[in-house]
């Protein structure tokens, strides 16, 4: 039975309030969605899982339906974000690393075309490292090198990590690597905090259809970045929506200039669901 949940959500900006948002129950296959994206030629939200779950990419409708469940040839080392290109191709990034010791980071570019394939579908491959990374694992005082959020731009791939450092939960660090196959080392662009505590892990990130607006996703809020130049994502104007109840979010993404779709996932009796809410 499809399952429609809907939940008054409120998010404020000072002391102004959005529009309640509605939320839709997730499949049992998506108890542990990570990343979440809409893409260029296709009515579907797609979203994956993250460790410890087989290479699937599933693409929902907006009732939270799976209408497509593709079988990725490549291992799901720690699935944490989607993201996709003007023409439609899709981008899982495989760079989950907790303790900062992995050295097989890597974003899978699944085409276009392979979208509804029913048979294993094959990838692309485009591994990095860090510039600024020397040990493997570093120590605990310098575990920056997890991440969960990134997005793609103008033939570039945008990298948001999460902190593991105690005290500077809420720190992210913004990273650029070419959209194309291969061995890059990243750019390190620049760096943004948030606030100190684990509330303040960014989790995911997207940026806007007509590209002037960014957001960052954490368990406490969403924040909004604009009036940037070029690149230089995380020095613009800065807009936090909190939200009046916390849960594991994992995913963001842009469903319009004006509307993000949130996934979080299943734990504890709560979660599991696909949120829309608009930015205002």
């Amino acid at each position: 039975m499809n399952k429609l949940l809907i939940l008054i959500i409120f998010l404020y900006t000072g002391c102004n309030t959005s529009e309640f948002k509605s939320a839709v129950d997730l499949s049992s296959n998506l108890n542990e969605v990570s990343g979440t994206e809409t893409t260029t030629n296709s009515n579907l939200i797609w979203m994956v899982n993250d460790s410890g779950n087989k290479p699937r990419l599933f693409g929902l409708n907006a009732n939270g339906k799976i209408k497509e469940e593709l079988k990725i040839d490549a291992k799901n080392h720690d699935w944490e974000d989607l993201t996709s290109d003007t023409e439609g191709n899709i981008y899982i990034g495989d760079f989950g690393n907790n303790i900062s010791k992995r050295k097989n980071l890597a974003i899978l570019k699944v085409s276009a075309s392979s979208l509804k394939s029913k048979e294993k579908v094959s990838i692309e491959r485009i591994s990095f490292t860090y510039p600024d990374q020397k040990k493997f694992p570093p120590k605990k005082k310098k575990l920056y090198f997890d991440c969960e959020a990134f997005f793609y731009h103008n033939n570039n791939l945008y990298l948001f990590t999460k902190s593991r450092v105690k005290g500077d939960f809420g720190k992210t660090n913004l990273y650029k690597i070419p959209a194309n196959s291969g061995t890059h080392e990243a750019q390190f662009l620049g760096t943004y905090s948030n606030c100190d505590d684990l509330h303040c892990w960014i989790t995911s990130a997207d940026i806007s259809p007509d590209g002037k607006q960014v957001v960052l996703l954490n368990q406490k809020s969403v924040l909004l970045f604009t009036d940037f130049k070029e690149d230089d994502f995380l020095n613009g104007t800065i807009r936090e929506f909190p939200f009046n109840y916390e849960s594991q979010k994992e995913g963001i993404c842009f469903k319009d200039n004006q509307t993000v779709y949130i996934t979080d996932e299943k734990a504890h009796g709560a979660g599991g669901n696909l949120y829309e809410f608009r930015l205002k």
